[in-house]
């Protein structure tokens, strides 16, 4: 039953998932929220180890609630689901696009298809920028110091200067070291 269910979250998950990576966020914390396969807090580790290492943030963090579900096969089988429907979709797009290239309705349809990505992606920065900064277990009657990690939103405040400060002339590597130095000598 596991693997049927590891299939059918992480199928549905690709299948939906229009964007990429950061699209998959928001139905891997919905994942998180009904199944005991990963944390929220284990979610947020491993977006920023997605970030630092090669990999999708979707396949890797299929292949990571697999495992922790049903070790090596759970793994294969959660990573097989995510990546599938791109596959067929995929290979019925090219298909059809070699028929359909010139199509007024073809191109409108992969331009309004953007906005909904651009959506997407912004629901999950939004969670992630939540998740990391805000204290969402300390309750609506906690002091504002409680509430918010001052040091997390400093960090924040900062690499985002830096980021703006530099444009495209820093690789994006740059910061996430610098973030995970920061994470280390602040105790984040």
């Amino acid at each position: 039953m596991t693997f049927l269910a590891l299939f059918w979250e992480f199928f549905k998950t690709g299948l939906f998932a229009v964007g990429g990576g950061l699209a998959t966020l928001p139905f891997l914390r919905d994942i998180a929220t009904r199944f005991d396969w990963f944390t929220l807090d284990q979610l947020s580790d491993m977006i920023a180890v997605s970030e630092a290492t090669p990999g999708p943030i979707g396949v890797n963090m299929a292949t990571y609630a697999g495992y922790n579900a049903a070790y090596i096969l759970g793994a294969l089988t959660a990573t097989l689901a995510l990546v599938l429907p791109s596959f067929i979709i995929l290979c019925v797009i090219a298909r059809f696009l070699k028929r359909y290239n010139e199509s007024r309705l073809v191109r409108g349809v992969f331009y309004a298809l953007r906005p909904a990505t651009a959506a997407i992606v912004t629901s999950a920065v939004i969670g992630i920028f939540t998740g990391a900064v805000f204290n969402v277990s300390a309750g609506t009657e906690a002091p504002l110091t409680q509430m918010v990690s001052l040091p997390a939103l400093g960090l924040f405040a900062v690499i985002l200067a830096g980021v703006i400060a530099a444009g495209k002339k820093v690789h994006p590597l740059v910061f996430i070291a610098a973030g995970a130095a920061a994470g280390i000598l602040l105790r984040l």
